[in-house]
């Protein structure tokens, strides 16, 4: 796990990111914020969290999106008095006791929290587990540039508001939240054998999903709620939701 933490800082800010992001920026008072960057059209382009900094906003995010979002980020700048970089500040990461400074993952309990600071890495808590077994999606694993957050999960891991008012790709997603139901989206399932991820998950000859992260006799799978039955394959594997 490879993070980049970036810093919006300037009198605009705030107001700055609070136009961009799904969550709520007033937030940070309470600790992190979880929340991500859509297109225009309500997909996924990044997650991070957020923290409050001594004079600015630093934004935790996997390396590997750092410079696309960067660069997204500074195409909205616009005439906003705000500056964006890259810092050398690190974050570690573990589910024991939190050591001092440690602010607590918003996503779910079972994450534990993070601290930023020199040190970089984790205590080795097999986040693979902890993932599957809360149906939590992972960066470029389960969340990519086709994802739409509510099927990823955002509302039950705290990644977004739907009071806060308007941000890039919010009329997508109020509409996914107040006029459908869900069709498709993560869930966990039971698996027997192994496949790789992004296997095809097939029922009655159909496909009906994909097959993500496993760790032991469970998984992380993105189905078509409606074709989805309680015997499906990905591979040599059979599936049963759960």
């Amino acid at each position: 796990m490879t993070r980049t933490i970036l810093k919006v800082s300037g009198k605009d800010a705030h107001d700055f990111l609070q136009g961009l992001v799904t969550n709520d920026v007033d937030k940070l008072g309470q600790g992190l914020v979880y929340a991500a960057l859509l297109t225009p059209q309500g997909k996924y382009l990044a997650d991070f969290f957020l923290r409050e900094d001594e004079d600015g906003i630093l934004l935790d995010v996997d390396s590997a999106l750092a410079p696309s979002l960067l660069q997204r980020l500074n195409m909205y700048r616009l005439r906003a008095e705000v500056q964006i970089s890259e810092t050398e500040t690190n974050v570690y990461c573990g589910t024991g006791p939190a050591p001092d400074g440690a602010l607590r993952d918003p996503r779910h309990p079972d994450l534990g929290w993070r601290l930023y600071g020199e040190k970089a890495g984790d205590d080795g808590s097999d986040w693979a587990a902890i993932r599957v077994a809360q149906c939590i999606p992972e960066t470029e694993i389960e969340l990519t540039s086709d994802s739409y957050i509510l099927e990823m999960g955002f509302e039950r891991l705290n990644g977004v508001d739907f009071k806060k008012g308007c941000y890039v790709g919010q009329e997508v997603t109020a509409r996914m939240k107040h006029k459908t139901e869900l069709r498709k989206g993560l869930a966990s399932v039971r698996i027997d054998g192994a496949a790789p991820v992004g296997t095809d998950i097939t029922a009655n000859g159909k496909i009906v999903g994909t097959l993500l992260t496993q760790s032991g006799d469970q998984a992380i799978a993105y189905l078509r709620f409606d074709r989805a039955s309680s015997d499906m394959q990905a591979g040599d594997a059979t599936l049963q939701r759960t």
